[in-house]
């Protein structure tokens, strides 16, 4: 196998990446990096390739600096939505050092959900803050799963069932298709391993909390304040 190592060819370049301090996804400076490639040949054949880039990274707004690792290789490949359908694509597996996600809380009032809905609320919550992205991703499906069947839902799968909230006034449409967006990025970490950035599940984790507090905590104090 050969190894190749390039310094700085990304120092000065500006890329999105999740802010713990700003908790929100920012645009970050590449103050430093290294990239590391290895490829596998046999004769004229390539057999395996892999490139890892260690960056270390500051955000534009708050200015706090975080490392970031970045991983790719010639086998993990998934899916992405083209022209012409479902296309293949190498994925890029990130980490961020600290952790950006690590200090999340949970929803103040998260004892009023249904007991199964705050179980996997709780577990998924506790996946996002160990930074397991994919346990993490499959759990957001989960909630979504969940609320439906707590909502009896109708329909044959998960899609329909999020179009049977919206008749049942429980969404708006923009709702359902913020969760039909959740939805394929639960599949694609229950089906294809695939682990998705801390900015997609921060962002992931704030609508699926929305939706637990427009569905079920919000309509309790109303409740009770408004007899």
């Amino acid at each position: 196998m050969s190894i190749s190592i390039e310094k700085g060819k990304h120092s000065g370049e500006v890329i999105k990446s999740a802010c713990g301090r700003c908790k929100q996804s920012t645009r970050h400076e590449i103050l430093s990096d290294v990239d590391l490639s290895g490829r596998d040949e046999a004769g004229d054949e390539f057999i395996f390739g892999w490139d890892d880039s260690y960056q270390i990274i500051q955000c534009q707004g708050c200015e706090s600096i975080i490392f970031r690792k970045t991983h790719m290789n010639s086998e993990d490949i998934g899916y992405v939505e083209g022209k012409d359908g479902w296309e293949p694509e190498y994925l890029t597996r990130e980490e961020l050092y600290p952790n950006p996600e690590e200090n999340r809380v949970a929803l103040s009032d998260d004892h009023l959900l249904p007991e199964n809905l705050y179980r996997i609320y709780s577990e998924s919550l506790g996946a996002l803050n160990s930074g397991s992205p994919v346990l993490t991703g499959i759990g957001i499906r989960a909630i979504i799963e969940t609320v439906c069947k707590d909502q009896k839902a109708s329909g044959r799968n998960l899609n329909d069932q999020i179009n049977d909230l919206v008749g049942q006034g429980v969404l708006t449409k923009e709702g359902a298709d913020i969760l039909h967006k959740l939805r394929v990025l639960g599949n694609a970490a229950a089906h294809e391993v695939k682990p998705h950035s801390n900015a997609q599940l921060g962002l992931a984790f704030d609508v699926v909390e929305h939706l637990l507090q427009g569905v079920y905590i919000l309509p309790h104090h109303a409740k009770q304040k408004f007899k």
